[in-house]
């Protein structure tokens, strides 16, 4: 096991981004599936595209902080009315290399536990207004784990994606406990696709200009993307979040922990799971 350390100060110097489509039955789950009904992609099961939630240059809503490892802030200015979902990921911190301002190489550095909590807002222009409405607003956990390479057999190969909603003193699976083999793209073929994403995506439908947001932000070292989200159980697809939920999300090393370990943990009859990366946030 090989943690990475991670402090707020680097996180808060990331451009962050999101692989929208990456897992087959989300977006239709998420009622997601009309806002790209016009975006064309190189196959059928390629992610739609790639969205920004945290621009730091950004004098715009993108440019609050929205990280937190311990909650979710709910959206005041809506009251009981806000389709709030939680989406269990896993994201990647890497290093970028540019040449002429075009992005040429994405080394990963470490990976963890992420909540891309979602307001779900039919007729946003544009992906990124459902993603960040203040501080608070999306999840990562503490506990990120090294990554040397993202090649076939590289370290999060043996991971899976696990989460729970905890309402009233009740455990309800959330998520489909997924392992990360079944993104639709992964290793190479995602790397070489964001890469292209990072530089020629337009401004088009629920997309944005990534090339302009990355010059926006004065060509970033790092960036962190959240490779998309699991397919919800029929619970989580059919719940919204509410004040006094508790979201767990385990991104867990199933070579080493089983499903039941993972829940005996979130129970509290086991004090820990071997090299895992752990979010639990309350929503407030």
């Amino acid at each position: 096991m090989s943690y990475f350390p991670i402090d707020q100060t680097t996180l808060q110097d990331i451009v962050g981004f999101g692989v929208a489509g990456n897992f087959a039955g989300h977006l239709e789950q998420a009622g997601e599936t009309p806002d790209f009904v016009n975006v064309k992609t190189a196959t059928t099961n390629a992610p739609k595209g790639i969205f920004p939630y945290y621009v730091k240059s950004s004098d715009k809503q993108l440019g609050v902080y929205p990280l937190s490892s311990t909650e979710i802030r709910y959206p005041e200015n809506l009251a009981d009315n806000a389709h709030l979902q939680a989406e269990p990921e896993v994201c990647v911190l890497f290093n970028v290399e540019y040449d002429d301002g075009k992005v040429i190489e994405l080394k990963p550095q470490a990976f963890a536990a992420f909540n891309d909590c979602s307001i779900r807002k039919p007729g946003a222009k544009k992906i990124s207004e459902k993603k960040n409405w203040g501080k608070a607003t999306k999840g990562v956990a503490e506990q990120f784990i090294e990554m040397n390479s993202f090649k076939p057999d590289c370290e999060l190969d043996t991971f899976r994606i696990a989460s729970f909603l905890i309402r009233d003193g009740q455990i309800h699976a959330y998520g489909k406990d997924s392992s990360v083999l079944t993104y639709s793209y992964f290793h190479q073929q995602l790397n070489d696709w964001m890469i292209e994403k990072l530089n020629q995506q337009q401004d088009f439908g629920p997309l944005e200009n990534l090339h302009q947001i990355l010059q926006q932000a004065q060509y970033p070292a790092q960036i962190m993307v959240s490779l998309g989200a699991t397919t919800y159980t029929e619970f989580g697809e059919s719940v919204f979040l509410q004040p006094g939920d508790q979201v767990a999300i385990y991104v867990y090393d199933a070579s080493l922990n089983s499903a039941d370990e993972v829940y005996a943990h979130l129970t509290g009859e086991l004090a820990e799971l071997k090299n895992s990366s752990i979010l639990q946030q309350k929503i407030v």
